[in-house]
């Protein structure tokens, strides 16, 4: 049915476009509010709220690629790809709901990111946790949008699993 497919592309967008909304409303809080290379430490210094403004991708991988390079390889290159993502999203049913979900907010958090290069020519990264002997790099919502997304679809390939595993102990029988 056509209302069943424009339903399912509008809440494909819904949930791309509110990933990315509480990714840049994040951001331009803290651009407006915390100065940069600053921090504020919370919860015993476990929680560190310090803007920086990366360049580069993850971990800063890429910052010292040249102009115009940079500029494919950080921007238009990914920017394809999740104007791709979405299209394969819309078009393709088979996937399931939570798989579905997962996608979303990775393509929603690395809009964000992308976003972030073209506008403001580097990604704002501001949250920090240290809960020794874990502790994670400085990053943002859209990183946040991203591993959710990645854990969303672990969790889903998990329980796709366990059922195929059910299904096939119940033909054993």
């Amino acid at each position: 049915m056509k209302t069943n497919k424009l339903l399912r592309a509008a809440i494909i967008i819904a949930i791309v476009l509110l990933n990315i909304g509480c990714d840049q409303i994040s951001k331009s809080i803290v651009r407006s509010h915390v100065e940069a290379y600053s921090s504020l430490r919370l919860l015993h210094d476990h929680f560190m709220l310090t803007r920086v403004e990366n360049t580069g991708a993850f971990l800063s991988l890429g910052d010292q690629i040249p102009g115009f390079l940079h500029n494919i390889l950080l921007s238009i290159i990914p920017g394809a790809f999740l104007v791709l993502g979405i299209w394969y999203l819309i078009r393709t049913t088979t996937l399931s709901n939570l798989t579905l979900v997962g996608i979303c907010f990775m393509i929603g958090g690395g809009a964000g990111n992308v976003f972030d290069r073209i506008i403001h020519g580097s990604v704002t990264d501001f949250l920090y946790l240290d809960f020794p002997p874990f502790h994670t790099g400085v990053f943002n919502v859209a990183d946040l949008s991203i591993t959710t997304g990645v854990i969303i679809i672990l969790i889903d390939m998990v329980k796709q699993r366990r059922r195929e595993k059910k299904v096939e102990e119940h033909k054993e029988v």
